[in-house]
């Protein structure tokens, strides 16, 4: 088992981008290794779930399902 660290740097400006690093995460957690995320610079609006409930990236799941899924994995989000 791997533990792996995703940055996540960008936000809802580029929200495909904002989106891949939760994205990796999931993937991780279901291969079964552990992850954690890093908000840092302009991801950390992602703090706010009012930020992230309206982000939909493309050819990507919105970020809202992906961030519910670390979530209820136990995946550690820094900010």
């Amino acid at each position: 088992m791997a533990k792996l660290l995703y940055m996540c740097t960008h936000g809802s400006e580029d929200p495909t981008r904002a989106t891949l690093p939760f994205l990796f995460a999931r993937g991780a957690i279901e291969a079964g290794h552990q992850a954690e995320v890093v908000l840092a610079g302009d991801a950390a609006v992602l703090a706010r779930r009012a930020v992230t409930d309206n982000i939909q990236g493309v050819g990507v799941p919105a970020l809202q399902e992906l961030v519910r899924f670390c979530l209820d994995n136990g995946v550690p989000i820094h900010t």
